[in-house]
């Protein structure tokens, strides 16, 4: 068909001469039906259906990077709900490696710092459980076996503090000994989960 030809004049010559007319043209005139339709989309099939797939990932990928991307700001903002003392070491915990540390240092008068930190930590043990009283005497002497399973270990580690209190550097502290307190006031510790 000539280049400068319009449109009317190429619907006449289609009119006139129907083998000028593509097939596809053709069939389509008399209605849509099953060959008309695969001859017409046949050839996009292929490509409408890779790029569908394409398009498919692409969808899959981007909703699975959401996901992600919500989970880590949930994450984060579970974080930021806690306290910062829940997510830290207990005071308790700090204390008592401080208690060990100085139990492990070879001066003597460390062993000593170390009993009477962790016989502040026994008070304040008693304390947490409800026992009221103005000495660790009076406390203890309210305590039952029933609820304080270690309260043996408790009165004795408390009698060497006092030794080690009262005596002070007078009296040799030995190796021993002090392994034997800490060892005793850990039970009591450990009992409650204070440490």
């Amino acid at each position: 068909m000539p280049s400068g030809t319009s449109s009317v004049e190429e619907l006449l010559l289609y009119t006139e001469h129907p083998d000028a007319v593509p097939l596809i043209w053709r069939d389509l005139k008399d209605g849509w039906s099953a060959e008309t339709v695969f001859a017409f989309w046949g050839p996009l099939f292929p490509a409408g259906l890779l790029i569908a797939l394409i398009a498919s990932v692409g969808i899959v990928y981007c909703v699975m990077r959401v996901w992600q991307i919500r989970q880590s700001e949930w994450a984060g903002f579970r974080k930021v709900q806690h306290t910062v003392s829940s997510e830290d070491v207990p005071r308790t915990q700090l204390r008592w490696r401080r208690v060990l540390d100085h139990a492990s240092s070879d001066d003597e008068h460390k062993w000593r710092l170390a009993i009477l930190e962790a016989d502040i930590m026994l008070n304040e043990l008693l304390d947490l459980q409800g026992y009221k009283g103005e000495t660790m005497v009076d406390k203890m002497k309210q305590v039952t076996r029933v609820r304080f399973n270690t309260i043996d270990d408790a009165w004795e580690a408390h009698k060497i503090r006092n030794r080690v209190a009262h005596e002070g550097a007078e009296k040799h502290l030995t190796e021993h000994e002090k392994n034997y307190v800490i060892a005793l006031y850990q039970r009591v510790f450990k009992e409650f989960g204070f440490i």
